[in-house]
């Protein structure tokens, strides 16, 4: 794996288009003056989960005894379930959650965990990390770069809303989804293989 695999993996798994309209409807509630803060807030609390599972993650997994090719298949399965939610969503979004819209200022949940740092990119840190401990400055530059990105796209969500529309959103989500469906394929062989040591 590249550096730049790796940045388009996790930005994919990030869906940061995706996330526009779900960040939009999150902050509609909260002052207009404070949205940006609050976006820059929840993007530095979602980098630290980030950063944390990236270091820390692979000894987790080493502590439960599960192999890297384990850990390849079964991100290839979870990263097809994403980006078949991405290209076929259910009502309400392919990351639906329940937002208590009486919160007027998210803390932690739902922008920066799950939408930014999701079950599906910590296992993904996880999963790079382990594909080659020894080229960690690699991968620490690559989580940084795809978060530096989608960052950018979610600080300015009100404006790429504006600029793009529902509907050019939606082309995006669906587009993201059919390239991320060949990359968890092509994972999810590679584990296979490596277990079966095809």
């Amino acid at each position: 794996m590249t550096i730049f695999s790796a940045v388009l993996l996790l930005l994919l798994v990030m869906d940061p288009f995706g996330n526009v309209p779900l960040f939009l409807s999150v902050l509609n509630p909260v002052a207009p003056e404070r949205r940006r803060q609050v976006i820059v807030r929840e993007l530095l609390i979602a980098l630290a989960f980030l950063l944390v599972f990236l270091f820390a993650g692979r000894y987790l997994l080493a502590a439960i005894g599960i192999s890297e090719s384990v850990l390849t298949a079964a991100g290839g399965i979870i990263l097809f379930l994403i980006a078949l939610r991405m290209i076929f969503p259910p009502a309400g979004g392919a990351f639906a959650t329940d937002v208590d819209e009486a919160e007027n200022e998210p803390l932690l949940v739902p922008l920066a965990v799950p939408f930014v740092a999701g079950p599906s990119a910590l296992a993904s840190v996880i999963f790079i990390m382990s594909s080659d401990p020894s080229r960690w400055p690699e991968w620490l530059a690559a989580v940084i770069l795809a978060w530096g990105i989608t960052g950018l796209v979610l600080f300015f969500s009100a404006d790429l809303a504006r600029l793009l529309r529902r509907r050019g959103l939606i082309a995006i989500e669906r587009l993201m989804g059919m390239v991320l469906t060949a990359i968890a394929t092509k994972m999810l062989l590679t584990g296979i293989g490596e277990f079966f040591a095809l």
